[in-house]
């Protein structure tokens, strides 16, 4: 007869007893952050090639880079500068490290890729669709690994917690800044499937990426 605490016991019959989750190892996060920020960069490499932007740093990169042709990947890094001793201090010296590999490792493949790939034509809808699901997945991977890609999202915490804004809108709010800047470099339609390929990034985390679906860490 099987013990309500033995491995072979039926899924929920010890929910009251959940074994302990696996740790990472430091391999097991080395591969996540390759891995991540590779399905990440190839997914932006799709944005940029169709003339698309973001939300997030990433987005605000984007329009930077359209506006003054300075390299998309130095960018990318420049920007989060200031979030990581904001992400120390709330999230710890760990995640942020892993952070600030991350985002090195992005902005060192967005410039190289397009080197190792040369697209000759490119569908748009192609494009919004497989580069938001495309930077989502990655985005999953890293979070599972208790890192992310810099941006916003630390600062929009603190300032839920520090001024009772509601981190949501202020997100909402600062994405849509920065859609509306990017107008005088990025055409109705690539602006439009922007934003499809952002909604399909964000589903693809709401459907995917939820608490006590994923115990490792």
């Amino acid at each position: 007869m099987t013990t309500p605490t033995s491995p072979a016991a039926a899924p929920g019959a010890c929910a009251d007893v959940p074994f302990p989750p696996d740790r990472h190892t430091w391999f097991d996060d080395a591969q996540a952050l390759l891995t991540g920020t590779l399905i990440v960069a190839l997914g932006l490499v799709l944005f940029r090639q169709a003339g698309f932007v973001t939300g997030g740093t990433v987005g605000l990169a984007f329009v930077l880079h359209y506006a003054s042709g300075w390299p998309f990947g130095a960018l990318v890094f420049a920007i989060n500068l200031p979030f990581y001793a904001l992400a120390w201090v709330r999230m710890g010296r760990a995640f942020t490290l892993k952070t600030v590999l991350a985002v090195g490792l992005l902005a060192a493949l967005t410039e190289a890729m397009p080197r190792w790939i040369v697209i000759g034509a490119l569908n748009p809808w192609f494009a919004a669709v497989a580069g938001g699901l495309l930077i989502g997945v990655g985005f999953i991977i890293l979070f599972r690994h208790r890192a992310s890609l810099g941006g916003f999202n630390t600062l929009v915490l603190w300032l839920q917690e520090r001024y009772g804004w509601r981190a949501g809108v202020v997100q909402l709010a600062i994405d849509a800044v920065i859609l509306l800047a990017a107008i005088p470099w990025v055409g109705p339609l690539q602006l439009l499937l922007s934003v499809l390929g952002a909604a399909l990034m964000n589903l693809t985390l709401a459907i995917n990426h939820k608490p006590g679906r994923y115990v490792a860490y």
